[in-house]
């Protein structure tokens, strides 16, 4: 196959990272692993989905779909389409007036009576589009593999439903790294719910079984993140518990890891230094038959946090050359495809937050300074909260005009971001930077700021 050849040499995950290296040159976010790749050139995926086809035009300049081995998009779309499953599954166009909620090129419908439906069998699109905007009935319906006047539940589950689940997680993720989790949350509930009941279903195959446990504990932590950096911290607690408990079930050390990596970093934020430090050591035991060393560099860094707020440098030092060993050995077909998020900017970011935890704040302020310089600006979320990093550590530091410029660029991102964690940041950046206020550009940041939060 002509995909195959273009892969050469490299490995399915070599190719994947390289993937993903091209989709951010562009600035797209495709959560591409060895698996995608696999699919790919075994013709399960006959048409990439367009975030996908920019990034192989881009990385095969003058390609067509034809020549990277794929199908024509029409033989694969539309009503004459070749079903892949045994259920019909709906696809729902948007009216061209419906609200910019998405970002540009995937905004889509949120009721029935707004919809053109036609079938539509393409990597399980319809019910990416139902997990993440349908009403509750569409997506009970639809997520289930079920027709819209079906009241009958799934029996048997298949690769449509699993592949739906999985694309729920990278669409929640996609787009938390570019507004931010507030207005996610809610919206993100129902597909949760869904991916349970689907467990409660029998699946065809055991490899099926086990993607789908994956695929619903991957699905209840990124819910839990969303809870997470909205505040909802019991909330968050309660799916990260949800998760774990499915990775144990299920025997998945990967999603073990992960959960205990959430749950280090929610105990370190509700102020629960000892046991983030636990939960981190509890994943890195996970974590270690894996074989990704970036995994274990970010649960590293998670302990190193817990070790911050126990006042204990030395073993915060300890855990974070641990870390930088791990990250310095580079990235594995190993590691997970969460983990995509895990680059330089967010190292940088994890030291910072370590440094002010010890009250160091002009060594915080140099990490933090470091991880908006390096960081890709395509993820505004991100870029937000290493700068609201900045602006509070430089307040503390004793630079209230640098803490104010930094601060300014915090509230060019909030017209992109949506975060209850940032606007905390700076809520304390402009308590500290107050008496400060004869400043010319203190003044103008905490106005503006006033404005903003008002």
């Amino acid at each position: 196959m002509a995909f195959r050849q273009l892969r050469g040499a490299r490995s399915p995950g070599e190719f994947a990272a390289a993937v993903r290296r091209a989709a951010r040159e562009i600035g797209e976010q495709v959560a591409c692993d060895a698996r995608y790749i696999g699919r790919v050139e075994n013709g399960e995926i006959r048409c990439p989905n367009y975030a996908y086809e920019r990034v192989f035009r881009h990385m095969f300049p003058g390609l067509t779909l034809a020549d990277l081995g794929f199908s024509a998009r029409e033989t694969v779309r539309g009503r004459g389409a070749r079903p892949l499953s045994a259920a019909p599954l709906l696809h729902i166009t948007p009216r061209p007036d419906h609200p910019r909620d998405d970002p540009p090129g995937q905004r889509v419908g949120r009721s029935s009576d707004n919809h053109h439906i036609h079938q539509n069998h393409e990597e399980s699109d319809v019910l990416r589009r139902a997990f993440m905007t349908g009403s509750t009935a569409t997506v009970a319906a639809v997520s289930l593999g079920l027709g819209p006047a079906s009241a009958h539940p799934v029996q048997r589950v298949g690769e449509a439903e699993v592949s739906a689940v999985e694309e729920a997680v990278r669409r929640i993720r996609l787009l938390d790294d570019r507004h931010g989790a507030d207005g996610l949350y809610q919206r993100a509930a129902q597909p949760l719910r869904t991916a349970y009941a689907l467990l409660d279903a029998s699946a065809a195959r055991r490899s099926t079984q086990e993607r789908l446990h994956t695929g619903a504990g991957e699905l209840a932590i990124s819910v839990g993140w969303l809870a997470h950096d909205s505040g909802r911290f019991g909330e968050a607690r309660s799916h990260y518990a949800e998760a774990l408990a499915t990775a144990r079930l299920a025997g998945d050390a990967g999603l073990e890891a992960h959960a205990f990596c959430n749950m280090s970093f929610l105990a370190r934020d509700m102020g629960r230094p000892r046991e983030a430090m636990r939960a981190a050591q509890a994943g890195e035991r996970a974590a270690h038959p894996l074989g990704s060393p970036r995994l274990l560099s970010l649960l590293a860094l998670r302990e190193a946090g817990g070790w911050a707020g126990l006042g204990d440098r030395s073993a915060c030092e300890e855990s974070l050359t641990r870390a930088h060993s791990h990250f310095a050995r580079g990235t594995s077909p190993a590691d997970p495809e969460w983990m995509t998020f895990f680059v330089e900017a967010e190292l940088e970011m994890l030291q910072a937050q370590c440094w002010s935890a010890l009250g160091d704040w002009s060594r915080a302020a140099r990490h933090a300074h470091r991880a908006a310089t390096v960081q890709d600006p395509h993820f505004a979320r991100n870029l937000a909260l290493y700068r609201a990093e900045l602006a509070d550590d430089l307040a503390r530091a004793g630079a209230p005009a640098e803490s104010a410029a930094a601060g300014q660029q915090v509230l060019d991102l909030l017209n992109q971001v949506q975060s209850t964690r940032i606007q905390a940041m700076l809520a304390d950046t402009s308590r500290i930077l107050a008496p400060h206020r004869a400043s010319p550009e203190v003044a103008a940041f905490l106005e503006r700021r006033a404005a903003v939060a008002v």
